[in-house]
């Protein structure tokens, strides 16, 4: 077997203390509250906000197409604390598209929630801190939220062709909100 050198593939280094990626092939997407419409109970606040603060960034590392089988993907999310209505700041939350796709998260710094949520909108709640490892099994959406006073940021690992079903989140959302109560977090269902 003989093994190639790309000249345009380089490695990827994480800085384990803060999550982030550096690298050639490493892309960033920002969402900010005016990203965020109709995902918050308080949909008046969220508009009301300034529509440019940012809630959380995404950094990518993808060095295979999309929708590649067998492929994995890395990347990390960095959630910013806060509030919309008094509900924590969260992620959208998504379904992959091919459904029986799982994926791993491990928490990095700060803390929240990993929401879970079935097909049938049963849910399950799970503690995010530095170095929890978490995982998402096959048809089950999930949803971060930051729950501390300082960013929540987390590492992620699934596969390439996973894809992903933010719609259904959009149209039917979440059995369960999260707000802040006195400074704890207050889990109410629907």
């Amino acid at each position: 077997m003989t093994l190639s050198h790309s000249p345009t593939a380089t490695g990827v280094h994480i800085d384990l203390a803060t999550g982030i990626l550096n690298g050639q092939l490493v892309s960033t997407q920002r969402r900010t509250i005016g990203d965020l419409s109709n995902v918050f109970a308080d949909e008046a606040v969220r508009a009301a906000m300034p529509q440019d603060q940012l809630a959380y960034e995404v950094q990518l590392y993808q060095p295979i197409a999309d929708g590649t089988a067998g492929g994995l993907f890395f990347g990390n999310t960095t959630i910013y604390p806060g509030t919309v209505g008094g509900e924590y700041i969260m992620t959208k939350g998504h379904f992959h598209a091919l459904g029986d796709r799982t994926e791993y998260y491990l928490g990095v710094k700060g803390e929240g929630f990993l929401l879970f949520m079935d097909r049938d909108r049963g849910y399950k709640v799970e503690k995010m801190t530095a170095g929890s490892l978490h995982f998402i099994g096959p048809h089950l959406a999930h949803r971060v939220i930051n729950t501390g006073t300082t960013p929540l940021t987390f590492l992620a690992c699934w596969p390439a062709d996973a894809g992903h079903d933010y719609a259904t989140i959009q149209e039917q959302g979440f059995p369960v909100r999260v707000f802040e109560r006195n400074g704890q977090p207050d889990i109410r269902t629907l």
